[in-house]
Formats: structure tokens, C-alpha cells, sequence
């Protein structure tokens, strides 16, 4: 029952997705929430970006379809199991939404944006959702972080939040890396037993591949902030939901491993921008899908390639979850090495361009 209980709520929120993003593109263009070319934007003409509202409508579908059938239909229990932290994700979910598709359209300033993220992930936390625990790696038992658990989960949440948020760049490539990370998840909350997070795993990877349908190059409509944040932000609450059910020290890794290419373009930028004196918020052409670009690669060929870059990285960190300490250090090791030696070819730690150059 439980697959197919994933497939169907994956399905509803495709279709719903698939259904209203075309709407939900005249209402952008009709409104003038559109984004413009320049800048660091690759794409030409003038493109509504307000496709977030399909995926999250979408989404909220699905997870009312799964309400439902567990509720009527005899499904497995999965979010009225989970209780209170479900609320609190889902509540949480639509804080973001909010201010992403505030930001869309009025344009808020950073700061603005920052307290809503906070806010909302505040809201997840105060549900009972947190990084309670962690085991100790050097003699066994758990580490109780007390106090400390509020401000790393905090940081947990609006870091992925924001990592999607930089690697939508490109037509089709946080929707699609989105929808990696999500199938990843998937696997583990089956095989874990963590319903809930396996629930809403699928209801993203319906709302990301519904979308792809019109995001995919050449995109007719993008997701804007309301849709990267909204992505980010409940797969950090997915992955959470998982990491809770466990005491294992790699689990924290693994969701890391899983969405590893943006959080490693978040980090390459760091480095870059620290070491030619730039400020870390100051945007740039320095983002891989920039430099996949300049190397000649077109935009299909770069999404393509993170892609594929993308699945073995989650390949990496779900087979980690079960492998003996010997084989996940050494996967851990090539995957680190693969990935630096990309960083290297591509020149990820060298100077780039401003949006305004």
C-alpha cells in the first residue's frame, strides 16, 4: 500500500502542477511579474517568474489527497502519525511561500527576506521539529546538543532554503535537482520507515517534474524565490523529519551528499568572494551553471551535466546510510575528490564577473 500511496500523491501533484502552471503564466505576464534579461540571467525576452504558486498549489493538493486517505481511504498513517510537527512543517511551508512570492512581487530587501526565513523556520522548530541529538563518533553513545539544537536547526533549515534559492539559474535545474534530492529521500523514508517524510518527498517530486514540463529549456515560466524557497526549504524539513528518527552520525550527512551540488556552489562562492575581497552577498557569473557556460556547454548540456553530477552525489549519500564504515569512508573520500577536481576544471575559486559587468 505504501508505494502506492507515494505514487498517487506524486501523481496528484503533478498533474495539478502540470494543470495550473499555464494559468498561473498569463497571470504573471498580465500582472508584469516578470523577469527581465541581464544581469546574471542567461535567458532572453521577458519571462513571468511566479512559477512557484503551480508547484506549491500543487504540492498542497497533494498533501490534502494524502490527509484524506489516511483519514477515509484506509492509507498508512503518515502525517496525522506524525502529529504536531507536521503542522508545524506545514505551516512553516507556507510562511516561506509567502514571503518568496512577496519578494517576487515587490521585491524585498534581503533583510526582509532573512526574518521571514527565519520566521518560518522559528515556526517548524517551535512544533517540536530539531536536531535534538547527534551520536558521538569517537565513543559511541549520543551527544545531546540541549540549547544548541534551536540555532543549528535554525541554520539547517534556512541554509537549504537558500542553496536551491542560488542554483536557480538556469531553465530546468532547481526543479530538476530539486526533484533528485526528493526521489533520494523517498528511498530513505520507505526504507526507514519515516512516512511522513516519504509523503511529502513524493508530493514535491510530483510538483518539480509537473513543472519541469514548462521550466525544462527553453522555459516559458520560471519559479522565482516563491518556488526556490518554498523547494529548499521543505526539502530541509523532509530531511529533518528523517535525521530525527535516527542516532546515527553519518544521517547527518547524508541529506548534505544529497543535495551536495548546491550546497558545493554555496561554498565555492564563499571561498570566492572572500579571497578576491568581495562581498559573500554580492551576486556574481561564478556559479558552476556560469562557468559550465563558458566552457562552451549550452544550457541543456550544463543542466544536463548537474544533473548527472547531482545523481551521483545522492547515489553516494543513500548507499552511505547502509554501507560498512570502510566503504562509506571511501565513497565519501571519491566523491570529495570527483568534486574538487570539477571545481578545478571549472575554475570555481577564481574571480568573476559582477552582475553589473
Amino acid at each position: 500500500m505504501g508505494l502506492l500511496q507515494y505514487g498517487i500523491v506524486a501523481l496528484v501533484a503533478g498533474l495539478t502542477t502540470l494543470a495550473l502552471t499555464p494559468v498561473v503564466r498569463v497571470i504573471g505576464i498580465r500582472w508584469g511579474i516578470v523577469s527581465r534579461p541581464g544581469g546574471r540571467h542567461v535567458h532572453k525576452g521577458v519571462i513571468p517568474r511566479i512559477g512557484g504558486v503551480a508547484m506549491f498549489i500543487g504540492f498542497g493538493v497533494a498533501v490534502l489527497v494524502e490527509y484524506i486517505g489516511e483519514h477515509y481511504w484506509g492509507w498508512q498513517p503518515a502525517l496525522t502519525r506524525l502529529g504536531k510537527p507536521a503542522v508545524g512543517v506545514l505551516l512553516g511551508i507556507v510562511i516561506v511561500f509567502v514571503i518568496g512570492m512577496l519578494d517576487d512581487i515587490l521585491d524585498l530587501k534581503p533583510g526582509q527576506k532573512f526574518l521571514g526565513q527565519l520566521a518560518a523556520a522559528g515556526v517548524v522548530i517551535a512544533f517540536g521539529v530539531k536536531i535534538a541529538f547527534i551520536s558521538n563518533p569517537f565513543g559511541g553513545g549520543l551527544i545531546l546538543l540541549g540549547v544548541l539544537a534551536y540555532p543549528i536547526t535554525l541554520f539547517w533549515i534556512v541554509g537549504f532554503a537558500n542553496v536551491i534559492n542560488l542554483i536557480d539559474g538556469l531553465d530546468g535545474l532547481a526543479a530538476g535537482v530539486t526533484a533528485i534530492a526528493s526521489m533520494s529521500f523517498l528511498l530513505l523514508a520507505v526504507q526507514s520507515n519515516v512516512f511522513a517524510a516519504g509523503a511529502l518527498a513524493a508530493a514535491l517530486i510530483g510538483a518539480c517534474l509537473g513543472f519541469l514540463r514548462y521550466n525544462f529549456h527553453p522555459a516559458s515560466i520560471f519559479m522565482g524565490d516563491s518556488g526556490a524557497l518554498f523547494l529548499g526549504f521543505t526539502l530541509a524539513c523532509i530531511s529533518l523529519l528523517g535525521v530525527m528518527k535516527s542516532v546515527a552520525a553519518i544521517t547527518l550527512v547524508i541529506p548534505l551528499l544529497i543535495i551536495g551540488v548546491p550546497i558545493f556552489d554555496t561554498f565555492s562562492a564563499i571561498i570566492r568572494r572572500s579571497r578576491h575581497g568581495q562581498p559573500i552577498q554580492v551576486a556574481d557569473k561564478g556559479h558552476i551553471h556560469h562557468r559550465l557556460l563558458g566552457r562552451g556547454f549550452n544550457q541543456r548540456q550544463t543542466v544536463l551535466i548537474i544533473y548527472v553530477w547531482s545523481i551521483a552525489l545522492a547515489f553516494g549519500g543513500y548507499s552511505t546510510r547502509w554501507a560498512p564504515p570502510v566503504i562509506r569512508l571511501i565513497t565519501l573520500v571519491a566523491l570529495a575528490v570527483l568534486s574538487g577536481l570539477m571545481a578545478y576544471w571549472l575554475g570555481l575559486f577564481e574571480a568573476a564577473h559582477h552582475d553589473d559587468e
